[in-house]
């Protein structure tokens, strides 16, 4: 199980939508962006890899507060940060450290994406990075913790999340 977490509105829902696409169909074009809604409650998705299969299951942002009950039965954390909306990093910044520091995720694996890269108004994966002081939490995090931008709209970098997916063991 591989748990996708974020604060609302950051596009877990679409990149879910993307990703399933992508494994599935492997399209050299995703298309149009499917309309999707804010996630109340959670979403299962089978993404179905050569080897192997990962079910995906996404909390709705406002579901923070619960996330705990949900770490029991999860090898790896996907954590999304929408790179645009400047108002909501430290609110994602404080999200992530109570994910890392939860006792049945520190065998996890963890993917933070930097979401909406497409956007005119984002920053750059350095300022990102420098806000959320990975270099730091990497270092101090019992996790193995890897980052990545992407554009769950374009569908910028959801290859190499795919990889990602695919690459990891016991999930």
């Amino acid at each position: 199980m591989c748990l996708l977490l974020g604060s609302t509105g950051v596009g877990k829902t679409l990149l879910l939508k993307r990703l399933q696409k992508l494994a599935r169909d492997q399209p050299a074009d995703l298309g149009e962006a499917p309309v999707t809604l804010p996630t109340v409650g959670t979403n299962l998705t089978d993404l179905k890899f050569k080897k192997k299969r990962v079910t995906v299951r996404e909390l709705g942002g406002c579901m923070g507060p619960i996330w705990h009950s949900f770490y029991a039965d999860c090898a790896s954390v996907i954590f999304v940060v929408d790179s645009a909306n400047i108002t909501q990093i430290s609110s994602s910044c404080i999200q992530l450290l109570s994910v890392l520091s939860a006792e049945p995720l520190h065998g996890a694996s963890v993917l933070v994406l930097f979401n909406k890269r497409d956007l005119p108004c984002t920053m750059t994966l350095m300022e990102m990075k420098s806000l959320f002081r990975m270099n730091d939490i990497i270092a101090s995090a019992p996790q193995s913790i890897t980052t990545l931008e992407v554009s769950a709209r374009s569908g910028q970098g959801l290859k190499e999340v795919l990889s990602w997916l695919e690459g990891l063991t016991g999930t």
